[in-house]
């Protein structure tokens, strides 16, 4: 059997058709915010979603259902977007699920984008046979998601699993969210930049300029030994751990897992969001807890949102 999965970003819609096994056996990419989002992300889903299928799976009907990976506040038994961070306007009230049942004559699920990587993980990927797990992603913000006995949380409306919006400090920053504090604003790769541009000049490197500040960068400076970008990380790795420490007495995962970009950072990075989060949690909460990278990349999202239609009996 075929289903069509659908990964909706900020910046790019992501299409493949992935088999009952999550093989992905085709996929493409289109951008959905080449105007700024004057036009609305949905309208460049409907016809990026056509185009995709009438190139890669032209007998439409062979397809079983569409399950849906999307940004934003996601209600997931209307399939709507009750609500959006950040900056993406026309995004709002979007009606995925009504409008792609429409389109294709097909049955559709709608699933907050994080909480399909953790589905995506959880099914095929480094937390294949785990029932209790947490997936972070660190990028631009945090996003996450979390297994409970082997069911992803949703919550009331299908929006739990805000990683990033807990508050690990209530007097901290202003967040975009309207509170203080919150997770994102100490543990995502954003909050490491602003933290190192906080800091320069950088000790031995009199030439950069905050502008050219990035991950790779930073990395690259704490593979020098660079003293004073290696304390700051270590700040930061510090603030992550924290909040994982924290979910940790929460949920009583046996796996964590780390996504981004910054992931593929096992010595520099993992390892040491690894120990400290051991030596952070209780005693029996960490004992048998292990904090590893997530495995499936870019293609997590739609093959959760693919696996969450299939729970769902589609």
């Amino acid at each position: 059997m075929k289903y069509l999965g659908i990964d909706i970003g900020g910046t790019a819609v992501k299409y493949g058709i992935v088999t009952e096994t999550g093989e992905v056996l085709c996929s493409g990419e289109y951008p959905v915010a080449f105007d700024g989002y004057k036009t609305p992300i949905l309208e460049t889903v409907l016809r990026t979603s056509r185009e995709f299928v009438e190139l890669h799976q032209p007998q439409s009907e062979d397809l079983q259902g569409i399950g849906v990976s999307a940004t934003g506040q996601i209600d997931t038994e209307q399939g709507i977007v009750a609500g959006v961070g950040g900056n993406i306007k026309n995004w709002e009230g979007a009606q995925i699920k009504a409008s792609l049942e429409k389109q294709f004559g097909l049955p559709v699920t709608v699933v907050n984008d994080a909480n399909c990587v953790a589905l995506g993980e959880a099914w095929i990927g480094a937390g294949k046979n785990c029932g209790n797990l947490i997936v972070i992603t660190v990028g631009t913000g945090i996003g996450g998601g979390i297994m409970v006995n082997n069911q992803v949380l949703l919550g009331a409306h299908g929006f739990a699993g805000e990683l990033g919006h807990f508050s690990i400090d209530r007097r901290g920053r202003d967040c975009t969210c309207g509170n203080k504090g919150c997770y994102e604003q100490y543990a995502s790769m954003t909050a490491l930049i602003r933290r190192v541009r906080e800091s320069m000049p950088v000790q031995g490197m009199p030439d950069l300029k905050p502008e050219d500040v990035n991950g790779k960068v930073i990395f690259d400076l704490v593979k020098k030994g660079n003293e004073q970008i290696c304390t700051v990380v270590d700040d930061w790795i510090q603030d992550i751990a924290a909040g994982l420490v924290s979910l940790t007495h929460i949920f009583n995962p046996e796996l964590i897992l780390i996504g981004g970009g910054v992931s593929t950072q096992e010595e520099l990075f993992v390892a040491k969001v690894r120990k400290a989060v051991l030596e952070g949690a209780m005693y029996q909460f960490g004992k048998n807890l292990r904090v590893e990278r997530a495995a499936l990349g870019n293609q997590a999202g739609l093959v959760g949102a693919v696996h969450y239609l299939m729970q769902r009996g589609k």
